[in-house]
């Protein structure tokens, strides 16, 4: 009697005891489930029937007692009519929906990224990021098939495969230098969520949360950074190295007696002459002649095109090889528009040697 009473489920419902198992299958899916029975899904909990490799019935959160209206895929492949309340076989999985957290990612290889700064530049990153599934049915069609206990283990690396493919466009397109993206790292995660989330819906997970943690440059990038940021702090290397000179003094004079008393010595004498050279009067600069006065320069309107600019010597040039007429257009600074050269008093003895164009022969 207790082995007929083993064959029959009363009661079907997962109490999962890890936190790494996405998938679980009802571990007596040979055994008829008893028409009638108590079927018990918690909250982050979707149960999914399958009968014959096909996906029957799906459940939410809640508790059910199984009957054929609330089964109504499952009782029509079953074709059970008239309210039949046989036993029946059919595989149940239950998929944690819950949002499983602390899942980490990184670049294995640096992403080369162009930077308005530096040029181009090898970056490396790393962080974690959160998943869920939302799409149950869809999930144990595309990922899960027939796995008995699917962990997170077996998509993880699909995952990291896809946020590598997609950081390194995320960090091109993001338009924002590499010094401001420890600033930015907020943002671009949130684009990469959505774009990746857009890319795993054919599978049922979304990605609601992706952290980037550090985002970090080749370790001869990072010395020469370090290097800038010091001659930035120093500043004015002249205060620098009278505050240098200072601590020597101070030292030489802790220590008299020793190599540091001809130390201090001349280091004194040279912070003297340096601090009279500053009380000096500044000698007043050299008198020199003045500079020479600048040559208006002329735009020319030669073939429809501008021209210029020219001093007289090169419209003089111009007028001599016929490119410039009385009636070119000329203009120089000051001037409120163009005017025709012939106008131009200024312009007047360029064209005093020219002869005139010849008469029309009749």
């Amino acid at each position: 009697m207790d082995k007929i009473r083993g064959e029959f489920i009363d009661i079907v419902e997962w109490l999962d005891p890890s936190r790494d198992t996405i998938v679980w299958r009802f571990p007596r899916y040979d055994n008829e489930i008893k028409m009638g029975a108590r079927l018990v899904v918690r909250e982050s909990q979707t149960a999914v029937f399958v009968n014959e490799g096909q996906i029957a019935d799906t459940f939410p959160p809640g508790m059910y007692e199984l009957e054929t209206q609330n089964l109504p895929i499952l009782a029509t492949l079953k074709g059970w009519k008239y309210g039949f309340h046989s036993p029946f076989k059919a595989e149940v999985y239950f998929v944690n929906t819950r949002l499983f957290t602390d899942m980490k990612w990184g670049t294995p290889n640096p992403v080369i990224v162009r930077d308005p700064e530096f040029g181009m530049v090898r970056l490396r990153a790393f962080g974690a990021y959160a998943a869920r599934v939302v799409d149950a049915a869809r999930l144990l069609r595309e990922l899960v098939g027939t796995d008995p206990q699917f962990r997170t283990e077996e998509v993880e690396e699909y995952l990291r495969q896809m946020i590598v493919s997609r950081l390194g466009s995320a960090l091109a397109t993001a338009q924002v230098p590499m010094l401001d993206l420890a600033a930015h790292q907020d943002t671009i995660g949130l684009r990469l969520a959505g774009a990746l989330s857009e890319d795993l819906a054919s599978v049922g997970i979304e990605i609601p949360k992706f952290i980037i943690e550090n985002i970090s440059v080749p370790p001869e990038v990072e010395a020469a950074l370090d290097r800038r940021t010091q001659i930035g702090i120093v500043g004015n290397l002249d205060q620098y190295t009278k505050f240098q000179a200072a601590n020597a003094m101070e030292a030489a004079a802790n220590n008299p007696g020793g190599a540091g008393e001809g130390l201090g010595v001349g280091l004194g004498m040279a912070m003297g002459q340096r601090a009279a050279a500053s009380m000096a009067p500044a000698a007043p600069p050299a008198a020199g002649p003045p500079p020479l006065p600048t040559e208006n320069q002329w735009y020319a309107g030669i073939s429809g095109q501008r021209q210029g600019p020219f001093d007289l010597n090169g419209l003089a040039g111009q007028v001599s090889a016929g490119a410039i007429t009385r009636g070119t257009l000329v203009w120089k600074a000051g001037m409120s528009g163009w005017v025709s050269a012939g106008e131009v008093p200024e312009l007047a003895q360029l064209f005093g040697a020219v002869p005139p164009p010849l008469p029309p022969q009749s």
